[in-house]
């Protein structure tokens, strides 16, 4: 790579030898993740892994692919880039774990405006720290730099996630019947969706940023911290669940909250009854809904309002569950039951 250079690329505002830099200072990251499956190295043109098909009579590929969104924008204001990494792997692995699929492997995608390989080592850093968490080798990505395209303090990050399942395991919801349990799985706070209206409820795009590093009694933490925490990974407290508890729904609660998400992994002529009492919803959303004045539905349906992943089981189930998925670290509870109705949705009570 040390012939490796040009002076008019450089000049068109394109250094390819930052992105060899960048790329070195990430090895020492993505050495974190590597699992008994990946194959190679960084630098090849495709990252490779070798699927154990030990206890897998029909392995089934689950895919899932996602970004961080405008929460990036809150990264650039406060000038930390080292978590959001974390948001972009759960988006994807929490998405294939409802299937029941173990997430195999992960790849990033880095758009950025220049190509500064410290700021792009530690968006990588976030990377493999989800990847570590999920329990998946970061097994290759790719850094463009596109100037006059996104500013030089800007960027863009995605991934894709591959995970497997047997298919005779395969999470199955024509199981589901009514009094069935509604098990919550916390959430770390908004997760990496609704950024938009969280930026225009509190002006972020303009004098408002400077709340970002104020400290707030209520939240017991600058809004900066809590609204950039990084997205929460479910996938080694589902697997332990799955491994011992019929599940027969798992819903991962993003973008369109629980009325959008929760129906996506219910049974037909099932309805999720939540009580609103039971729900533990953290004080970021009251103020949330306190400041922008958004109404319960559009809170409901906006927002995960501190669940971040629903599972059903069956009720005489439902207390094994929950220390389960306590002893995997999850503060998780009952938050309501299956009914029976003519569509499939959602009913808060």
């Amino acid at each position: 790579m040390e012939k490796s250079f040009s002076e008019s690329y450089k000049a068109a505002g394109v250094d390819i030898t930052a992105g060899y830099q960048a790329v070195e200072l990430m090895k020492q990251h993505v050495a974190r993740t590597m699992t008994a499956g990946a194959l190679g190295g960084l630098g090849g043109f495709g990252g490779m892994f070798e699927l154990d098909m030990t206890g897998l009579t029909r392995p089934v590929l689950v895919s899932g692919t996602d970004g961080v969104g405008t929460k990036l924008k809150l990264a650039f204001l406060m000038d930390k880039h080292d978590t959001v990494g974390i948001d972009c792997v759960a988006m994807c692995v929490n998405d294939v774990i409802t299937c029941g699929a173990k997430p195999l492997i992960f790849l990033d995608y880095i758009a950025c405006g220049k190509n500064v390989p410290e700021k792009i080592a530690s968006i990588v850093a976030g990377v493999a720290e989800g990847c570590v968490q999920a329990g998946a080798a970061l097994v290759g990505g790719e850094t463009a730099e596109m100037p006059g395209f996104y500013t030089e303090a800007e960027y863009d990050l995605a991934g894709f996630t591959v995970g497997v399942v047997d298919k005779a395991k395969i999470i199955d919801n024509t199981r589901m019947q009514a009094g069935d349990a509604i098990i919550a799985l916390p959430s770390s706070g908004v997760h990496s969706n609704g950024f938009s209206l969280v930026r225009r409820v509190f002006g972020l795009d303009g004098e408002g940023a400077k709340r970002l590093s104020a400290y707030s009694d209520e939240l017991g933490k600058t809004l900066g911290e809590a609204l950039l925490a990084p997205t929460k990974i479910y996938v080694k407290p589902a697997l332990a669940l799955l491994e011992k508890v019929d599940v027969r729904a798992l819903s991962h609660i993003t973008g369109g909250g629980f009325y959008e998400n929760i129906p996506r992994a219910l049974a037909d002529g099932c309805v999720a009854k939540i009580e609103k009492a039971a729900v533990r919803t953290p004080a970021l959303f009251d103020l949330l809904a306190r400041e922008g004045n958004i109404p319960e539905r559009d809170m409901f349906n906006t927002f995960n309002m501190g669940v971040g992943m629903a599972a059903v089981v069956p009720a005489d189930q439902a207390d094994e569950a929950v220390r389960i998925l306590k002893d995997a670290g999850e503060d998780a509870y009952i938050m309501g039951e299956i009914v029976k109705g003519e569509e499939k949705g959602v009913e808060l009570w």
